[in-house]
């Protein structure tokens, strides 16, 4: 694993579109998965790989929808996928193990922010379930049609700077905080992509994961205006007021840059920001810029993918 977290100077920046980072960019040998790809980011990443040539593979919990948002797009198809229910993944995985030799992209984009306390599976806690342990287990059931060369990207966050693993409660069984518990989500998912680069290097795959920025999209559904007012998100009139905002087309970029650029060949198991790998920030109070070392550390990677392993029974 490459542990450098610092810029690599791409010449793309926070302003930087999906399209731009593919632009002249030929990616018809490639077949791709976009969890979530017809919403949001996950939608604006999937026509962006779709016009640079790629097959894409939208997994939506939605079919009906996502069909009807993918209609006009001739080399992208749609498969259910249920992120919090291990034997829909486990039905998605099977089904393109047959229709796909090979995977070169898997982005793991979809995902649930701040939600009423919901339970799942075997009582587990809903953000950690959908975030997480579905993309892990997703990733180990595709591993076969991944190895020999292959980009797994996951859309974390820096909402992973309000919260480390909680180790004595993962599940939040003793007492239900809907902001650290996205943030502990957003922290697996990266540790995730560190432990998933260390173990899948050997075998051609490598792994990042990234903050997309902040953009409105329906990831805030759960959320009230107040709620982005009191943020600084919006106005007192429901409009956005924090420009630091991006649009959904430069919110994709960065995981299309990370799936794609070929700067990041034979690196791996780093921290994307604004289409750059992102620097380490531990300042206190947090920033919510960089990546706090919490979510890289090589340890906590390891027995995270532990855990994950044991919870759903599935991993190597």
């Amino acid at each position: 694993m490459n542990s450098t977290q610092s810029p690599l100077h791409s010449g793309f920046g926070a302003a930087t579109t999906a399209a731009e980072v593919l632009a002249e960019r030929d990616l018809s040998p490639l077949t791709a998965i976009v969890t979530g790809g017809h919403s949001g980011l996950g939608w604006e990443t999937t026509r962006a790989l779709a016009a640079a040539g790629a097959r894409v593979i939208v997994a939506a919990r939605d079919v009906a929808a996502a069909r009807a948002r993918c209609s006009d797009m001739p080399k992208v198809q749609v498969e259910e996928l249920d992120l919090a229910d291990l034997t829909s993944v486990r039905a998605f995985a099977r089904r393109c193990l047959e229709m796909c030799r090979h995977i070169d992209i898997l982005i793991c984009n979809a995902g649930i922010m701040a939600c009423p306390e919901r339970r799942v599976g075997p009582g587990w806690e809903a953000q950690f379930a959908t975030n997480h342990l579905g993309h892990y287990a997703l990733v180990n059931l595709l591993w076969p049609a991944l190895q020999g060369g292959a980009r797994v990207v996951v859309v974390s966050s820096a909402g992973h700077h309000q919260s480390a693993m909680r180790w004595d409660d993962v599940h939040f069984v003793h007492g239900y905080d809907k902001w650290l518990a996205y943030g502990q989500s957003k922290t697996a998912n990266a540790l995730f992509a560190v432990q998933l680069d260390r173990l899948g290097q050997r075998e051609g795959i490598r792994a990042f994961s990234l903050h997309p920025g902040k953009i409105f999209t329906p990831l805030q559904r759960h959320l009230t205006q107040d709620e982005m007012t009191a943020a600084g998100w919006l106005d007192a009139h429901g409009h956005p007021a924090d420009p630091t905002f991006k649009t959904p087309q430069q919110g994709a970029a960065t995981q299309v840059w990370a799936a794609t650029a070929i700067q990041l060949q034979d690196l791996g198991g780093l921290y994307c920001e604004d289409c750059e790998i992102a620097a380490i920030d531990d300042s206190t109070p947090p920033s919510f810029a960089g990546v706090r070392s919490h979510a890289i550390d090589p340890r906590q990677a390891e027995r995270l993918w532990a855990l994950s392993a044991a919870l759903t029974g599935i991993g190597r």
